[in-house]
């Protein structure tokens, strides 16, 4: 008995039967392709990207100098969903939310926080390392965003994502604090956080907000 063959066409499949050796029958199938999943570090690569993007239009905000740094959280995401759904990677699918800060479907839940030492004055900003270090649950901090990350009902992974600016070179390092928010988080809230990916811009248009950096990690549980 001769098994059945199956001839692939690119989106096309022919099949011949033992029965019907010689009738093809043509089954047309829809071909999408394969779903290409994005690392956490394809996409702090991409965030900064649009960060530099947002940076290089000279636009000021507010009463602000111009230049990415001055932005406030949500009006900046706005600005980086809207780069990030020009790449072909995120389909134009992003959506800036509430919960999550920016969610792309099938892929990542983020949260984010922002961490400047520096106000738009060049004078030392106070309390601005509270955005990430507060270690309660129901506060806006980032260990707060990621035991809200840890509640959400969503199959997408889950990461908290920290953008901070500094001088060139930092008369403040941001350094410290993340190694602060690993600890934190991980021996005092009892988050499971993924290996930290980040990356660093220099070269940006304020005097004060001169480098960036993005921070991310993932949330395991």
């Amino acid at each position: 008995m001769r098994a059945a063959v199956a001839y692939p066409v690119n989106a096309t499949l022919l099949l011949a039967t033992e029965h019907a050796p010689y009738n093809l029958f043509l089954l047309t199938l829809r071909a999408r392709p394969r779903d290409r999943h994005v690392e956490l570090q394809d996409v702090v690569t991409d965030v900064a990207a649009a960060l530099i993007a947002v940076d290089g239009c000279g636009a000021s905000f507010k009463g602000f100098r111009p230049g990415v740094g001055p932005y406030g959280e949500p009006q900046l995401l706005r600005a980086v969903a809207k780069h990030l759904n020009t790449l072909p990677s995120y389909r134009g699918d992003i959506r800036t939310k509430r919960a999550p800060d920016l969610l792309i479907p099938g892929q990542w839940a983020l949260e984010f926080k922002l961490a400047r030492p520096f106000g738009d004055n060049g004078k030392e900003a106070e309390d601005w390392s509270v955005n990430l270090l507060h270690p309660y649950a129901g506060n806006v901090s980032l260990i707060g965003d990621c035991l809200k990350l840890r509640q959400l009902n969503l199959p997408e992974r889950k990461a908290a994502v920290v953008i901070g600016y500094e001088h060139t070179p930092p008369r403040i390092s941001l350094a410290p604090l993340l190694d602060a928010f690993e600890l934190v988080a991980t021996k005092i809230a009892g988050i499971y956080l993924g290996t930290r990916v980040q990356v660093s811009r220099a070269g940006l248009c304020h005097p004060v907000h001169q480098q960036l950096l993005v921070a991310a990690w993932e949330v395991l549980g």
